[in-house]
């Protein structure tokens, strides 16, 4: 991406949220791109600070949506180990294809819990069947469908778990895919899409590392224009 702007929805001495548009990395080490930790590292030093940027939890590329991130060490320790313990909450919007005809398991609200394993070389996750769950890692998520309208179902998700595309792989397996996702697509057969993908972090809650008071944001999805009945 050639945009270099970010978008700050708040800052203080200890972090700073802001969204990440799809198709910007959190992190790389592509050179010649733009990474979020990048443009903050030169967003900070622009204004003479330190340009510390502590990585706290992270967005597929494809995704937009909220992140916090450390600007001391000391709230980086803290807000990794909330985010280990599963007490940053992480919820998402999410368009899904709903074939008709299709073997569709969700029902109006309910949990996915799911053994993933992640192929590195092909940057892949896959569902692994009960009798080799002990070779991946689990995965839960809880949903909510908010609308079901002309064969996409508009979904509201809370993480449970942070695993490498989990929300992308585990609707794929109830035969929903995300909307615009060329890699899992339908079934997993990386149908190539104009579509952006239909995902979105939409609300971010955390509790700060200096006082401890609850902090909560939100936003809505670019993409919401996209889908009429949104």
């Amino acid at each position: 991406m050639k945009d270099e702007t970010i978008e700050i929805i708040y800052e203080d001495e200890a972090v700073i949220v802001c969204r990440k548009p799809a198709g910007r990395a959190t992190q790389t080490a592509k050179l010649g791109q733009q990474d979020m930790v990048t443009l903050l590292k030169n967003y900070r030093a622009g204004k003479k600070e330190t340009p510390y940027i502590g990585v706290v939890h992270r967005l597929d590329q494809p995704v937009e949506g909220l992140m916090v991130f450390a600007k001391t060490k000391e709230a980086a320790a803290k807000l990794c180990a909330q985010m280990a313990k599963h007490r940053i909450g992480k919820h998402y919007y999410a368009a899904a294809y709903a074939p008709e005809g299709k073997n569709i398991r969700l029902r109006q609200q309910g949990t996915l819990t799911d053994y993933l394993s992640f192929d590195a070389q092909k940057n892949r996750t896959k569902i692994l069947p009960l009798e080799e769950r002990q070779k991946g890692k689990k995965a839960v998520l809880d949903y909510r469908v908010l609308e079901f309208r002309e064969n996409l179902l508009f979904l509201d998700i809370t993480l449970r778990t942070g695993r490498h595309h989990q929300i992308r792989a585990q609707l794929a397996n109830q035969g929903c895919p995300i909307v615009g996702d060329k890699k899992y697509g339908f079934g997993g057969n990386g149908e190539e899409t104009p579509r952006p993908l239909a995902l979105c972090a939409y609300r971010l809650e955390f509790a700060h590392p200096a006082d401890g008071r609850m902090m909560e944001f939100s936003i809505e999805p670019t993409w919401r224009k996209d889908y009429r009945f949104l």
